[in-house]
């Protein structure tokens, strides 16, 4: 199975449709709801939404994922019943699937429930495809539209005095590189507030987009991070952070620890990643696609006021 466990958790829908073709007198029981088990509709429909909340258990490769609404739909035509199923989540990848495997099984109890009527080759299952997702990467965009620059500024004495090697900035850089951001510029600093705060300065002046610290936000001694960055910032905006806590709380109960804190600094969005690799990977899956709609926004209302 593909690892989804660094993908945020968003509200997912998608819509599948699938085609019951079948004579007239079958179509007339349907829409009469009259065969010898039933209600065919309804049985379609019960079909239909039990086959959404356990696809993963028919489709080996499909994660089990939490059904917050279901629902199937029938349209009577002239030679068919088109069949529409609507499957909600909150999770961290869609639910196309569920949305075909009820589409599916709904047209196959239509063709249980009706095939004592009809020769078998009158009877068919054909046209089954998604018509419709949200809530997914398509939806909550990773990548920017067009290129801003960005600043990536990691700050650790060992990192610096070379004693140990940098995976968390660089982890954070390539993951910027790879949404879009350039030019991007990098940077090792040692734990001194004077060399990060000049570093910031310098970056704010130049009007870089986005500037990421990374280290520092913890509560040893020299974390002094968050302190150096919160006088610069004149628009507060506590909410990015709270969201990689709680993303980071749900990975590990240590993710309560980082201090972070983010915002705007005049034109520039600075946030304040924690120095762990896993950390700073968790941050970044959990804010990547929020960073690139603020910014996006953000830049339409500078181009607004030039």
């Amino acid at each position: 199975m593909k690892d989804v466990g660094m993908k945020p958790e968003t509200l997912r829908s998608a819509t599948a449709t699938a085609s019951f073709y079948a004579p007239a007198h079958c179509l007339q029981r349907i829409a009469e709801r009259d065969t010898e088990k039933g209600d065919p509709q309804a049985s379609a429909r019960i079909a239909g939404i039990l086959a959404a909340k356990r696809t993963d258990e028919l489709l080996p490769l499909c994660h089990p994922l939490p059904i917050h609404a279901a629902e199937v739909h029938f349209n009577i035509e002239a030679e068919r019943v088109v069949i529409e199923a609507e499957v909600h989540t909150i999770g961290p990848t869609g639910v196309e699937m569920e949305a075909l495997t009820a589409a599916s099984m709904a047209a196959l109890t239509l063709y249980d429930m009706l095939k004592p009527y009809a020769e078998p080759e009158e009877l068919a299952i054909g046209e089954t495809r998604l018509l419709d997702k949200t809530g997914g990467k398509s939806h909550f965009k990773r990548h920017l539209k067009r290129p801003l620059s960005a600043c990536v500024l990691m700050v650790s004495d060992p990192v610096a005095d070379g004693h140990k090697p940098d995976t968390a900035g660089r982890q954070v850089a390539d993951g910027l590189a790879g949404a879009g951001f350039e030019p991007l510029d990098y940077q090792i600093l040692p734990d001194d507030e004077t060399r990060v705060g000049d570093a910031l300065d310098t970056a704010i002046a130049n009007g870089t987009q986005l500037i990421i610290t990374v280290g520092g936000t913890g509560i040893g001694p020299k974390d002094r991070v968050v302190e150096t960055v919160t006088p610069r910032l004149t628009t507060a905006m506590p909410g990015l952070m709270e969201a990689a806590r709680a993303f980071g709380q749900r990975r590990t109960p240590y993710a309560v620890l980082s201090r972070g804190v983010s915002g705007f600094a005049q034109q520039s969005l600075v946030l304040t990643f924690p120095g762990s690799r896993a950390g700073a990977e968790e941050t970044l899956a959990a804010l990547l696609p929020s960073i690139v709609h603020v910014l996006e926004i953000h830049q339409r209302f500078a181009g607004h006021a030039g």
